[in-house]
């Protein structure tokens, strides 16, 4: 079909994304359907080019935001959708251009939610975190082997990434633990792979201190008791404009640190956190809200108090969440007013 016709010009185009091949749907604005094609990488920017502005949908996944950066620059209107929210709208048969179709007539719902484009910048410290978790988790892995390992040999190592440290030059200076010559080899390699880990978590963990120093929005969630370097920074990664959340409590529901609703006639039924959202994000916002939680005893503040109380009814672990929820919302308030934190007298 022509982009133009008698039924008008295209107001709203529905794209589902892909790596190679892309399906398009677009409508004018009664709902009449003017375009179904499907186009090659190469052709879409050139097509997407020749289009006169409108508004442009695209389901959040990967690539998502970089079309939609792309899209922007020519001058459209783009939204991501989250997946769970087109669903609903496919009809019949899942295909590509159900697909596209679904997403076109999502985004035209007037109460439709939509993910906020990332920034470049925002890409970046998100690609920071993803590293530096992949290499926290193969040193920990790695670890756990050099522990299992050797206590076939009848060495025990504790727990914890401190004791093999400390104690795997110890046992290769041992020379009366039993340990041949070629496995005293494999454990050295081992120990010099973990050594090398440690100064990849350690480089990247300095790349981040700068963003944080150089960012004012990261230096005011630092002021957040139980919010640290990886906290702020990866809120900054995933937020970007916080004047997309009406309120704190809606940050707190997009982490998933709210209660579950299963309510129905009249009669409210709250379970437990939502678990919606980044789990990484929502992770660190715990073990921060855990940490506070430790210390609560040694301050005398209203919060503080606050903390005591809820440790002593419903235990440390629900306490974490709650200054997890908490805290989120504070930090909305933070970032909304452009103020440090203050605690309560």
């Amino acid at each position: 079909m022509s982009n133009f016709s008698s039924k008008g010009q295209v107001s709203v185009l529905g794209i589902d994304l892909s790596k190679m091949s892309f399906q398009l749907h677009g409508e004018n604005g009664k709902g009449q359907a003017l375009i179904k094609k499907k186009l090659s990488r190469t052709k879409l920017l050139p097509f997407i080019a020749n289009l006169p502005p409108c508004l442009i949908a695209i389901e959040a996944c990967g690539g998502a935001h970089y079309w939609c950066r792309k899209f922007t620059e020519l001058g459209h209107n783009v939204r991501i959708i989250a997946p769970q929210f087109v669903k609903p709208y496919v009809k019949s048969n899942k295909n590509d251009a159900a697909d596209a179709e679904a997403i076109c007539e999502a985004a035209q719902r007037p109460n439709m939610r939509f993910v906020p484009t990332k920034s470049i910048e925002q890409q970046d410290i998100q690609s920071l975190h993803r590293i530096r978790s992949q290499a926290v988790a193969r040193r920990t892995a790695l670890g756990n082997q050099i522990r299992g390992l050797l206590m076939e040999y009848g060495v025990i190592i504790p727990k914890g990434i401190s004791f093999i440290r400390k104690q795997i030059p110890l046992v290769l200076e041992d020379a009366e633990n039993g340990l041949t010559v070629l496995f005293r080899e494999l454990l050295s390699e081992l120990y010099e792979e973990m050594k090398h880990l440690d100064k990849r978590i350690e480089t990247l963990e300095l790349k981040l201190q700068n963003i944080a120093a150089n960012n004012e929005a990261c230096q005011l969630l630092l002021t957040i008791p139980g919010i640290g370097l990886l906290s702020a920074t990866a809120l900054l990664a995933a937020i970007g404009d916080v004047t997309a959340f009406k309120n704190g409590r809606e940050l707190a529901a997009w982490l998933g640190l709210v209660p579950k609703q299963q309510s129905t006639g009249g009669k409210p039924t709250l379970l437990g956190i939502s678990k919606r959202g980044d789990t990484y994000l929502r992770t660190l916002m715990i073990h921060g809200g855990r940490t506070v939680v430790r210390v609560a005893d040694k301050h005398d503040d209203r919060r503080n108090q606050w903390i005591q109380e809820l440790d002593k009814r419903r235990g440390k672990n629900i306490s974490a969440v709650a200054v997890a929820n908490k805290n989120a919302r504070i930090a909305w308030a933070v970032l909304t007013k452009k103020e440090p934190y203050k605690a309560a007298a």
